[in-house]
């Protein structure tokens, strides 16, 4: 018989601490007013056994706050704002109100924000992408705090998530960009470091390059943080590399705006002298000059379907199930046959 755990009191805490509840609640609350070595013995049974004040379960009989939170890397573009306001909405119609964080694409950063919207009663989280400390998981498993992914597909993975297969999206695009004659190739990307949606597409990108016999350690590769700056930054170096890449892959649509900016200003023509491809597909690419050849991602859906299913997880019981979806590459004016003699 499979019986769920109990989530840890205040009073375990205070056992395993050896201190009383009145000393663990003051150190939550107040904890420059309680001495250092007690302080740090409590937050080490707090670590041991998992522990989080539910702020809103106390609050509510029912253990219900109907709030949903939902942990972002980042707010300054738009790359999660579509899929979010569809899981808004999706979530209003059930009646549930949605709480978003954002990490800056720091792992620390997302833990805090994870335990911090624990505490405060949130019913179920929406995370990005698959890759943390499994302690973290350890932690919601212990709080019975459900938990969808999303952004990512992965077939492997006992976790539900509702997304996409990013090393499938980006090995489509490449394969396009291949058959346009380029063999020069390089990718401008996010930290590949805890973060399983760039990595996945580095991968894709090499596994076009070998199905079409190419050598996939050729590929320039240039990590750094997401915006038109860094964007204009990292294509700066790899105009200077021998031989010059004739096609320049970016990790999303902000980096490769940022991309199409510097080509203008150091007078490379795009796409006749190098072609620009951005992943994501948000308003930006269109309205870019020239338009941004990007992979098309379902942001829209991919949000609704993760509102509706943690909504009826939480209000009927339903399993959670992962769901794949589709991704496909938008050819515009920023991809072009390589040039003869490049």
């Amino acid at each position: 018989m499979n019986l769920k755990r109990p989530a840890p009191t205040l009073h375990d805490v205070s056992v395993a601490a050896g201190v009383s509840t009145a000393t663990v609640s003051r150190c939550l609350n107040f904890p420059d007013q309680v001495a250092k070595l007690t302080r740090d013995k409590v937050l080490s049974a707090i670590q041991l056994l998992g522990y989080s004040p539910n702020f809103g379960a106390k609050a509510m009989a029912a253990r219900r706050t109907n709030t949903i939170g939902a942990i972002i890397p980042t707010m300054e573009n738009a790359i999660f704002a579509r899929g979010l306001e569809a899981f808004q909405e999706e979530l209003r119609l059930h009646g549930f109100t949605m709480l978003v964080a954002s990490t800056s694409y720091r792992p620390e950063i997302e833990e805090e924000q994870i335990r911090s919207l624990v505490a405060r009663g949130a019913d179920a989280l929406l995370l990005i992408g698959h890759e943390r400390d499994p302690e973290i998981y350890r932690f919601l498993e212990t709080q019975g705090v459900p938990v969808l992914i999303t952004w990512v597909f992965d077939a492997e993975s006992t976790r539900p998530s509702v997304g996409f297969d990013n090393r499938v999206a980006m090995m489509e695009m490449a394969i396009k960009v291949i058959e346009f004659g380029h063999t020069e190739l390089a990718f401008i990307s996010a930290a590949t470091a805890r973060n399983d949606r760039a990595t996945a597409r580095l991968n894709g990108i090499g596994d076009a390059m070998i199905a079409a016999g190419l050598n996939a350690d050729d590929l320039h590769c240039i990590e750094t943080t997401y915006g038109i700056e860094e964007g204009a930054a990292a294509f700066d170096k790899l105009m200077l590399k021998t031989p010059r890449p004739t096609a320049v892959f970016c990790g999303n649509d902000v980096l490769a705006v940022g991309a199409l900016r510097r080509a203008r200003e150091l007078k490379i023509a795009v796409p006749q002298d190098v072609s620009i491809i951005g992943f994501d597909d948000i308003e930006l690419a269109q309205v870019a000059y020239p338009p941004l050849t990007t992979v098309h991602v379902p942001h829209r859906e991919m949000g609704r379907r993760a509102g509706h299913a943690l909504a009826d997880h939480l209000k009927n019981g339903t399993p959670l199930k992962s769901v794949q979806l589709g991704t496909r590459p938008v050819l515009r004016e920023t991809l072009a046959p390589v040039k003869v003699g490049s």
